[in-house]
């Protein structure tokens, strides 16, 4: 189990579909806070992704919400939106507060019975939300994940939900919560140990990488487009602007690079959240140094998504 030090009335919250093999992971974040984004997999599920862009209206964020189910799975945001309508948090609009709830989905429909999260599943979430004892593993978007699908679905390894946090010696906290779902294998950066990936008869771990470049030029290939994807939310509480925390968005992928090969790929739709927890009196962050952390605890999750139980 993972906590949340550090980001009070911040939490995060699981609703899993046992039986479907599929769930949702709420960051739910009710008084709002700024926010970025980066998508680098050429096959995302996304909802409400623009409004991240710097120069947009809305500068804050009531939830982030990593969902499984591709993007049927995004339907689950509507029940976030309902828990926060409830309770009076969003956007003034004058009218009525609209709860804002970006979103982005992993495909793990070939897991379990062929059902997604749904909008009473990420109201289940956020009311299942919590500061301490947070859970990974194959809960939330994490319930079907898999990795290392390049020999087929068959071969694969479990995935999941992994934490990782690190504190910066000036105070600031750096903590990353990611759902694992990728192409390729995951491997730890300090030995170049396969850690989960396609299996072979023999029980050992295939290289993604050799697999694919080892293919016959123009020979069909195991993976289909959208069938994956790496979806994380990074919080810090450095104080950064919308541009920064995209930025910071972008630099957090370099982690997913160390530990997912190959990722980024045409079938995944990797995506990376920033949230900054800090309040408006606290001066900007640099920028290099909170990505720098962000890349850093993004490695760590996925490491910690395949070999520590949560």
């Amino acid at each position: 189990m993972g906590t949340l030090g550090g980001f009070e009335g911040t939490f995060v919250g699981h609703a899993t579909n046992t039986e479907a093999q599929t769930g949702c992971t709420v960051i739910l974040c009710p008084h709002g806070v700024v926010a970025g984004v980066d998508v680098r997999g050429a096959a995302p599920a996304s909802r409400e992704l623009d409004l991240l862009r710097p120069g947009n209206l809305v500068e804050r964020v009531h939830a982030v919400l990593l969902t499984g189910g591709s993007a049927f799975g995004l339907a689950a945001a509507d029940g976030v939106m309902r828990w926060l309508h409830e309770r009076q948090f969003g956007f003034p609009t004058g009218v009525v507060s609209v709860p804002i709830v970006p979103a982005a989905a992993l495909f793990d429909l070939a897991v379990g019975a062929a059902l997604w999260p749904t909008a009473a599943l990420g109201y289940q979430a956020c009311a299942a939300a919590m500061h301490e004892d947070v859970r990974w593993g194959r809960v939330g978007a994490g319930a079907g994940a898999t990795v290392g699908k390049i020999l087929g679905q068959n071969r694969a390894s479990a995935g999941g939900i992994g934490i990782a946090a690190l504190a910066l010696p000036d105070g600031i906290v750096v903590t990353a919560v990611v759902a694992v779902n990728a192409l390729g294998h995951i491997v730890d950066p300090a030995t170049q140990k396969i850690l989960a990936g396609p299996r072979l008869p023999d029980g050992t771990f295939a290289d993604s990488v050799a697999v694919l470049l080892q293919q016959a030029p123009g020979a069909p290939s195991a993976p289909r487009a959208g069938e994956n994807t790496t979806l994380g939310c990074i919080l810090t509480t450095a104080a950064l602007d919308k541009a920064a925390c995209s930025r910071v968005a972008a630099m957090a992928h370099d982690g997913l690079a160390r530990t997912i090969r190959p990722v980024h790929t045409q079938y995944d739709g990797d995506t990376l959240f920033v949230l900054s927890t800090a309040t408006s009196a606290v001066p900007l962050a640099d920028t290099t140094v909170i990505g720098v952390a962000a890349a850093e605890v993004v490695a760590q999750a996925v490491i910690n998504t395949v070999t520590v139980g949560g």
